[in-house]
């Protein structure tokens, strides 16, 4: 049975966004994390943690700083905690937010001018979108992060070396923001009923709620250049059993992942790139097909 205990201890209301960040037992990137919001934002950002197990410490650091968190004595997953943390959002934005995470100095600006450049030119009606930061990382080939080693965990980590780099590291507008650090209005988040829990704990769940979000009718999916944030990778993901994500999602939709991320939200596309949406693969597609009887039968 999933259960957990949620703590409001914050009074403020005036916050530009809400950061929701879960946690499982890695209270030393927790604090790095939530350190470079702090002192690295431009603006004052409601911190919200979900706490799973903390038996390092990490309740008591979180209790002893004032956060708004919940609380769960089992790892209950990333789709369960964030659903979770809904009840304690005080703003009408949600960014969720890994805890192995550095967020670089003024990340936090380029990103509101782009939710304003999109809410103006929406005044008459509400507007959805999801928007990410661009992740730092110390190695890979996507077309979506900057690629630059400054260390891979805590102990080789080169704060110093990466802010002194960071006019050097910015990268172009993308297409197809799926992955955190990225942030939508709460309006959206609650229409698509969030985070979606037969991908419990979590892997797949990403495309899940972009695809959620494609349904609603939201076209609006970038990334944002110049807003930059550190990431570490797999500090947590590396250690929890994995779910068969790519199955859940070929089944729930009909298409990959894989399709979804390539041809619908074309991630890591420049922003001028358009979508015919009458050519997009559809679910009676014949390789979709395909793809959906091997799933049934085990292939992944």
């Amino acid at each position: 049975m999933i259960s957990f205990e949620k703590h409001k201890n914050s009074e403020k209301k005036d916050y530009c966004f809400s950061i929701v960040i879960p946690t499982w037992n890695n209270l030393k990137y927790l604090e790095l994390c939530v350190d470079s919001i702090r002192k690295n934002s431009a603006y004052e950002h409601q911190i919200v943690l979900a706490v799973n197990e903390g038996v390092d410490g990490t309740r008591e650091w979180v209790e002893s700083q004032g956060f708004d968190y919940i609380y769960a004595e089992k790892n209950i997953g990333v789709c369960y905690a964030l659903n979770a943390c809904r009840g304690l959002i005080a703003t009408d934005f949600m960014l969720y937010a890994n805890d192995d995470m550095y967020f670089l100095p003024n990340w936090d600006v380029p990103i509101l001018e782009k939710i304003n450049e999109l809410t103006d030119n929406q005044r008459d009606k509400q507007k959805y979108f999801m928007i990410s930061s661009t992740l730092i990382e110390p190695y890979g080939n996507n077309p979506c992060v900057v690629v630059k080693d400054y260390g891979h965990d805590i102990e080789t980590f080169r704060e110093a070396d990466l802010i002194k780099d960071q006019p050097s590291l910015h990268h172009a507008d993308w297409r197809g923001s799926t992955w955190p650090p990225n942030i939508m209005p709460v309006a959206c988040w609650d229409l698509v009923g969030g985070m979606s829990i037969e991908y419990h704990p979590g892997m797949g769940s990403d495309p899940d709620i972009s695809r959620k979000l494609w349904e609603l009718g939201v076209r609006d999916f970038m990334g944002v250049g110049s807003s930059l944030v550190y990431h570490f990778g797999c500090k947590s993901t590396g250690r929890v059993k994995k779910n068969n994500g790519r199955k859940t999602f070929l089944l729930k939709w009909g298409i990959s992942s894989r399709t979804f991320n390539d041809k619908y939200i074309v991630r890591g596309a420049d922003m001028s790139t358009q979508v015919d949406e009458e050519k997009l693969p559809k679910p009676n597609d014949f390789s979709q097909l395909i793809k959906r009887i091997l799933a049934c039968f085990g292939n992944k």
